[in-house]
């Protein structure tokens, strides 16, 4: 073989190994690319799903502000139809006692107030008892005392009790000089001798009780059924 024919063969090695490298790098290339593509799909996926996770997150946060911001204008909506209906029905009562001003002042007074005196003579049932009233309605009390008694006695089947009617006074009607102190617009308090049994039979006390008692009924015809 001579030295052309030798040339010859060692490109042709050459060539081939050339040949070889390049398809052996092309495939290398191609590997590397499938393999970076999968790992940036990989990663695209993973960044995508913490995105979506923290927007669902942001967005549960959203939606329970907005349920606590609706159930707080909620609660603040009913105390206030809650405040307005129980200033409704304050104003009622205050109405109501200002009304309670005519009574004393009415020609049936008298035998209300004998009412009054009986009334707490039964429920005390006590042979002596204390008597306090307005200073103002001292005449009429006097007037109806024996009356009172007698009454009292037929109906307990009892002695006719000691009433003795105390120097100290209930606080006088209401009026615009004594708006804010205390006042009694009419009626009696009767109390055992020895103070640890006291009945509070004033008009005022009287309206309170009927107030409590007939509560539930004004809030249903003024407000209705509706529960809010």
């Amino acid at each position: 073989m001579n030295d052309a024919d030798v040339s010859k063969q060692i490109q042709q090695m050459v060539r081939f190994i050339r040949q070889e490298a390049e398809e052996k790098a092309n495939e290398i290339s191609v590997s590397a690319e499938e393999e970076f593509n999968i790992e940036k799909l990989q990663l695209v996926e993973a960044e995508k799903k913490k995105i979506k996770q923290e927007y669902e997150r942001k967005e549960k946060q959203v939606q329970i502000r907005r349920k606590i911001e609706y159930s707080m204008q909620l609660n603040a909506s009913r105390l206030k139809v809650l405040q307005a209906q129980d200033d409704l029905v304050n104003e009622m009562k205050e109405e109501t006692s200002k009304q309670l001003l005519n009574v004393s002042g009415d020609s049936n007074y008298k035998q209300l107030l004998k009412n009054l005196i009986v009334q707490g003579l039964l429920r005390l049932k006590e042979p002596s008892v204390l008597l306090r009233c307005r200073k103002e309605d001292l005449a009429l009390v006097d007037s109806v005392l024996q009356s009172a008694k007698d009454e009292y006695s037929d109906k307990a089947k009892v002695h006719a009790p000691e009433i003795i009617v105390d120097n100290v006074h209930l606080p006088p009607a209401p009026s615009e000089r004594n708006e804010h102190g205390p006042s009694c617009s009419g009626g009696i308090v009767l109390a055992s001798r020895d103070g640890k049994i006291v009945f509070e039979n004033t008009l005022d006390a009287r309206l309170d009780v009927v107030f409590r008692k007939k509560l539930p009924e004004i809030r249903r015809s003024l407000f209705g059924q509706t529960v809010v």
